[in-house]
């Protein structure tokens, strides 16, 4: 009985560690997106369910499962926030495209796929070329990189986490 117990307690503490890691990965990614209300709620919650944890956990530090629970907690926790952070994929990202031969098909395919793309000359080792500017709400990125691979596969490629500024910015037009 006093086994089932243990193995409870370390069970009740890793899942609240997993809670409030997963929160902690949101809350990080709403601070660095400027989304102050939304991170402080957010905060509240994760260090709520933190603070319950610690207060079991000392309150049962004679039991070495406890730690165990908290780490593996802890571990999972990370894995989790950042496996719905990439599902919900909050926020913008620009997309630097290079392509040496098929700038202009992919210009041509991308706006077709109503991706506002900027097109800017360029001038590199092998003379002039082309840079694709693409900015892009997350969630559509994937999509917008399976799209140039399959029309340049040797296409250079740069993410960039970006935050709107002032200006209209439509993402995407879907």
């Amino acid at each position: 009985m006093e086994i089932i117990a243990a193995l409870s307690g370390a069970f009740l503490i890793m899942v609240m560690r997993i809670c409030d890691v997963t929160i902690g990965t949101f809350r990080t990614l709403l601070v660095v997106q400027g989304k102050k209300y939304e991170a402080a709620v957010a905060g509240f919650f994760e260090v709520l369910i933190w603070i319950f944890a610690m207060r079991y956990i000392v309150d049962n530090m004679d039991k070495n499962i406890n730690l165990f629970g908290y780490a593996i907690g802890f571990a999972l926790g990370n894995v989790l926030g950042i496996t719905l952070e990439q599902y919900f994929a909050i926020g913008y990202v620009q997309v630097n495209i290079i392509s040496l031969h098929f700038a202009d098909k992919i210009a041509s395919e991308l706006r077709r796929l109503k991706y506002g793309v900027t097109v800017l000359p360029a001038e590199g080792g092998s003379g002039g070329q082309s840079i694709l500017i693409v900015f892009s709400k997350r969630k559509y990125q994937k999509k917008l990189i399976e799209t140039v691979e399959r029309l340049d596969q040797h296409a250079f490629i740069t993410i960039n986490q970006a935050r709107p500024y002032r200006g209209f910015f439509h993402a995407s037009r879907k």
